[in-house]
């Protein structure tokens, strides 16, 4: 299980699933900040029992800092690779008010499954609100959650 969660400000960049959405805030992060591609990194690692994405990958390196979070997905696949393990799927749930993501998720899992070298139907994402409730209904922010199985 992964769970992320950035925060949307101006003058960044949205990246979501791998692909850039048009939208006039970004989230905030040491990286890219796609919350989903991290919240699907951390369910990976920690199916294999190897720790998390912030200890693979830290928010106090340089060699992170703007890191397009792509090449974390294809290190993570990498990494579980070198305990004998592989991706079988990955089912996520992005929480945003806005932009509507449902549109974008096709373009998504096709960029994740090139990433990962499986098949696009390895990729369940999905989408919703939360009401206008909280963080993410006040739109001050994005939060992901992925379960991800593996096999050996």
């Amino acid at each position: 299980m992964g769970y992320d969660v950035h925060q949307l400000v101006a003058g960044r960049d949205l990246w979501m699933g791998g692909i850039k959405l048009e939208h006039e805030l970004g989230l905030l992060g040491h990286s890219d900040a796609d919350v989903l591609i991290h919240a699907i990194c951390d369910a990976i690692l920690g199916a294999a029992n190897m720790r998390d994405i912030g200890y693979h990958f830290p928010d106090t390196a340089a060699e992170t800092d703007g890191m397009d979070s792509k090449i974390i997905l294809r290190k993570t696949i990498e990494l579980i690779a070198t305990k004998g393990y592989r991706l079988v799927n990955i089912d996520a749930t992005i929480c945003a008010e806005r932009p509507k993501m449902n549109p974008h998720i096709p373009a998504m899992q096709q960029c994740m499954a090139q990433v990962i070298g499986c098949d696009v139907d390895a990729i369940s994402i999905k989408a919703t609100t939360t009401e206008k409730l909280g963080f993410t209904g006040r739109q001050e922010g994005i939060s992901a959650y992925a379960v991800a199985l593996i096999e050996k």
